[in-house]
């Protein structure tokens, strides 16, 4: 990922409608599946630590990111006792492991997940979000550091070896709106990622956020059959 989307990542997340409604969800997953208290947590490729004060609810929260600035930034930033940022995490074994927004990032995706799946716990869970939908990968997803955008199939293919708890799209009552959006700009080759990476004026960011909150209560009771993204929670078998 270049320096400059960590940057945006940083002056952004606390107030940006996306990250925080995508965290909303995230925890309404959590909520609902882990059952047990005071488990081990591996935030993968943890970014800015938009997720990190939410997962410290339910145990203690190991911090990956493997770039080193960004690195740095989150010691500074989660410093008690409650948290750890690490550089490696291989001898470790957790109950959850979350790449929110990640996988899109590494190139041989199979590879990272074999690998990570040797650090689960038994019955140990691995949550994901990632961008749905071919069709819309765009010039945002080259400057991300995207190397694909994901469909449901490639999911399941890449977790065969799990049990899959749930998968779902989300972000889809915004579906409509931010796909015109993407495949207009896409259409004339514009680059607009710092349009939708910056947080919009207060009133526009508080209706957003509102409206991809509201899937929160939707996604505990069904799946959602389309969306911007994908959510999967898949088990060590």
């Amino acid at each position: 990922m270049q320096k400059e989307v960590y940057k945006r990542h940083i002056n952004n997340y606390s107030n940006h409608w996306w990250f925080q409604a995508r965290k909303k969800i995230i925890e309404a997953i959590i909520k609902k599946n882990i059952l047990k208290k005071n488990i081990s947590i591996l935030d993968f490729g943890s970014g800015s630590g938009v997720n990190v004060n939410m997962l410290s609810k339910y145990g203690h929260v190991n911090i990956y990111e493997p770039h080193l600035v960004t690195r740095n930034y989150l010691r500074k930033k989660f410093n008690s006792k409650k948290y750890s940022v690490i550089k490696e995490y291989t001898k470790k074994k957790f109950d959850l492991i979350l790449l929110a927004d990640v996988l899109e990032h590494i190139k041989n995706d199979k590879k990272i997940i074999q690998s990570l799946s040797k650090n689960l716990k038994n019955n140990g869970l691995i949550l994901i979000t990632v961008p749905a939908y071919k069709i819309l990968f765009s010039k945002k997803d080259l400057i991300l550091g995207h190397y694909r955008r994901y469909s449901k199939i490639e999911i399941l293919n890449l977790f065969r070896n799990f049990k899959t708890v749930r998968l779902t799209f989300f972000n889809s009552i915004l579906f409509f709106p931010i796909s015109f959006i993407i495949l207009f700009f896409k259409f004339l080759k514009i680059d607009f990622i710092d349009e939708v990476e910056k947080s919009p004026n207060k009133i526009v960011n508080f209706i957003l956020f509102k409206i991809f909150t509201i899937e929160k209560r939707l996604i505990n009771h069904c799946n959602l059959p389309f969306g911007i993204s994908m959510l999967g929670l898949f088990q060590k078998r």
